[in-house]
């Protein structure tokens, strides 16, 4: 018996396609720190996106500061978001510190945004 393709039927229902690495990014987009008018990703917070061949989802991420006042909601955020795609079967959110967060991994649209060349 073949090996049933992502987006195929099945005797048990139809399969999710695996999300893609562009929609999980969209979705993250979604996501605002509270503090700062640029979405999250274009800050640079997110380190890491992984999707294994089932759907689940790993995120890395860390944020602006250690004592951010933001740092129980934002983990949740983008763990809300990512849920929302298309194929996403779990997702994991995990906030690391290494390496520490600076200016430098905003995207140029965050710097201008921010008035910080």
């Amino acid at each position: 018996m073949s090996e049933a393709t992502p987006g195929s039927w099945t005797p048990d229902g139809a399969i999710e396609p695996r999300p893609s690495e562009d929609a999980l990014i969209s979705a993250i987009a979604t996501v605002y720190d509270p503090e700062i008018p640029v979405n999250i990703y274009e800050l640079g917070l997110i380190y890491a996106v992984e999707i294994d061949d089932a759907g689940a989802v790993k995120v890395e991420m860390t944020l602006t500061a250690p004592n951010c006042p933001s740092a129980q909601e934002l983990p949740e955020m983008v763990e809300l978001a990512v849920r929302q795609v298309p194929g996403v079967t779990s997702c994991s959110v995990e906030t690391v510190w290494d390496p520490p967060w600076d200016q430098t991994r905003m995207s140029e649209e965050a710097r201008l945004q921010l008035n910080m060349f």
